[in-house]
């Protein structure tokens, strides 16, 4: 059983003193590549050591934040600019808006993401969306672009089935990961009736864990529990869920494993 983890910070922090046991772990669950989203600048030197360390399997994103966007977005932008125009990505992510922790600068996250969408189409690669407390704006900002080649990830999708309807109806994919296995998030009933040729699979990791680790670190072999829960919801094999999610993810991102 073969799954990709589209979205997880393995790069950070938080891995520093045993990544090399989380992908080892991750491996033994069939976890065969996983998508390293960037931040910003800073984060970047952590992220290519560890895409150099385990090449192909081991994938970077170039891209800043919404929560990243402070006084100085300008120059952080002028970076994954160049970034952008030094080597191939694979996506430009995590990118969008986030009204959660700070509005402050609402007019340059809007800036931000209009203008990495447009890089996006430039390069023609796809995007990875972070929406939190934000859905309804950041589909509308899609809606503004999408003009047929405009492709990638509503990340962490906790939505409602309208707002699922709506971004799969855009030809956007819903990365579903650790809060489907929370009792009162409301999730599987958002995407029960949303084909599983839309979903993909992620862990946020360190991020949001899922049941049973939840409040703990969340790691990439942690992957199966959300697999187990939507082959739950959408009444089918955990094989099932693995292949379609598996090919789910190569369309978005590449064959590369």
């Amino acid at each position: 059983m073969q799954l990709i983890d589209t979205h997880c910070h393995l790069y950070s922090k938080e891995f520093g003193s045993d990544i090399e046991a989380v992908l080892q772990r991750a491996e033994k669950e069939g976890v065969t590549a996983f998508y390293l989203p960037a931040i910003d600048s800073k984060c970047h030197p952590a992220l290519l050591a560890l895409e150099a360390a385990h090449p192909g399997k081991c994938i970077g994103m170039t891209g800043l934040h919404p929560t990243h966007v402070k006084a100085d977005f300008e120059l952080e932008l002028e970076f994954v600019a160049q970034e952008l125009g030094r080597r191939a990505w694979v996506a430009l992510g995590e990118i969008g808006l986030d009204f959660y922790w700070d509005r402050s600068f609402e007019k340059e996250q809007y800036v931000a993401f209009h203008r990495q969408i447009e890089w996006a189409l430039q390069y023609q690669i796809p995007i990875v969306i972070h929406s939190r407390e934000s859905m309804q704006e950041s589909i509308g900002v899609v809606r503004e672009h999408q003009q047929g080649a405009l492709r990638g990830i509503f990340h962490c999708f906790s939505g409602d089935a309208a707002a699922a309807r709506a971004i799969v109806d855009l030809g956007f994919y819903l990365g579903i990961g650790g809060v489907l296995t929370y009792k009162n998030s409301g999730l599987a009933d958002a995407i029960r009736d949303i084909p599983l040729e839309w979903l993909v699979l992620e862990t946020d990791a360190p991020y949001l864990a899922p049941v049973p680790f939840r409040g703990k670190r969340n790691e990439s072999s942690y992957l199966r529990y959300v697999a187990e829960k939507l082959a739950e919801v959408k009444g089918v094999s955990v094989e099932e869920i693995a292949r379609v999610t598996t090919e789910n993810a190569q369309k978005i991102f590449g064959n590369q494993v």
